[in-house]
């Protein structure tokens, strides 16, 4: 009976990019509801990528299992979009290889936006295998491309057609937002296919979570944390001129803390040299330690331009708000970034449009005297109690 039991249990294969301890939110997160999916009753196949090498383990839960296989794979330059073009199409191939008995074997197959164009890879072999498909679009492909020119070329329109093709023959799509909703609806996927289901925050804020040492060159200012990845898909020349501001016409308390990776931060930091502007220099941290980090500055930075509203969700906006910090929000009120954090937040926020410097100072300066006062405000509490104690 258990043997037949176990045989019926849904059977899902679960694609992604980047497993941990490699970096990147789509394995993070891919790990999480990996072991959710398991322990609900299902026999979980987790296939990522790893740069340490190739490995496969499983465990047993109460109700389902769940098997992770890792595939090694090297870094590439993404500066290069013919490396980057090579590296995915050979590293999706690597992948559906690596998984093609599991493949077969699936009920369920569920990939993520990570790598790029799996789409193109599963869709047309699912022709033939009839699984079911289930699309967790974390990054849209090549509209994300699309969106860094002003006319996008032949080859990238056709690749969009292409595209669309496969993704109509997918039978569920999950969002990470309303905006992402809307951008398929708006190109012809219909709604009752999607399902929203949001990244949670990737780490817990727990009682006794404590911050990482402040750097030195921040004492006596307020911290500005950017975490995470800084890409081309991130605004940073609204934020850049409204810090510049900041410090020339403002009360430059604010010190900007770059914790970043990514394809705009070697530019980033060119800029706030060339113009003399303060900030730290840091690096993403391991996962066990996000949490302290992320406890750490007086308020957070996120940034998303215009054009990639509804293709990018930046996934630190859950970590940001369950932080308890203030957030300055350089970005569109269509994106669910504003959503969230109006609706979510309880400490200060500010957001700014894309391109106003002005704004920004405004923010900047509004968030240091909200923070400022909150300060002041704790210290007179703490010297009533003090003064109470002592009287007693």
């Amino acid at each position: 009976m258990s043997n037949k039991l176990t045989r019926q249990r849904e059977r899902l294969l679960y694609l992604c990019d980047w497993l941990p301890p490699d970096y990147g939110a789509v394995g993070q997160y891919s790990l999480l509801f990996a072991r959710e999916l398991a322990e609900e009753g299902r026999d979980v196949v987790l296939v990522g990528l790893s740069s340490r090498g190739s490995s496969d383990q499983s465990q047993t839960f109460e109700a389902g299992s769940l098997r992770e296989m890792r595939l090694y794979a090297p870094t590439y330059d993404k500066a290069s979009n013919l490396r980057r073009l090579l590296w995915t199409a050979w590293t999706n191939t690597r992948l559906i290889w690596h998984a093609r008995r599991e493949l077969r074997a699936a009920d369920t197959v569920l990939f993520t936006g990570s790598p790029p164009y799996l789409l193109h890879w599963l869709s047309p072999l699912n022709l033939i295998l009839r699984k079911k498909l289930v699309y967790r679009i974390t990054d849209f492909h090549p509209e994300c491309l699309m969106a860094q020119y002003e006319k996008p070329g032949l080859l990238l329109r056709l690749i969009y057609r292409l595209t669309m093709f496969w993704r109509r023959r997918v039978h569920e799509f999950e969002v990470l937002g309303h905006d992402q909703a809307k951008r398929l609806q708006e190109a012809g996927i219909r709604p009752e296919r999607l399902r929203l289901k949001r990244d949670p925050s990737p780490v817990e804020f727990v009682p006794g979570t404590s911050p990482l040492p402040r750097p030195a060159a921040a004492d006596g200012r307020l911290l500005l944390l950017y975490s995470g990845n800084w890409g081309m898909a991130h605004d940073y020349r609204t934020f850049l001129a409204g810090y510049a501001l900041h410090h020339r016409k403002g009360t430059g308390r604010f010190i900007l803390w770059l914790n970043a990776v990514g394809a705009a931060v070697g530019t980033i930091e060119e800029e706030l040299k060339r113009q003399a502007l303060p900030y730290v220099r840091g690096a993403p941290v391991p996962l066990p330690h996000l949490a302290s980090l992320l406890l750490t500055p007086d308020a957070h930075l996120i940034t998303l331009s215009d054009a990639f509203v509804g293709y990018v969700l930046p996934s630190k906006v859950h970590a940001c708000i369950a932080s308890g910090k203030p957030v300055l929000n350089i970005g569109s009120a269509r994106s669910d970034v504003h959503g969230l954090c109006s609706e979510l937040m309880r400490a200060p926020y500010r957001r700014v449009e894309v391109g106003d410097a002005e704004a920004c100072l405004a923010a900047l300066e509004g968030l240091a005297n909200e923070i400022d006062s909150g300060r002041a405000g704790r210290s007179e509490e703490d010297a009533c109690q003090l003064n109470v104690g002592v009287r007693r």
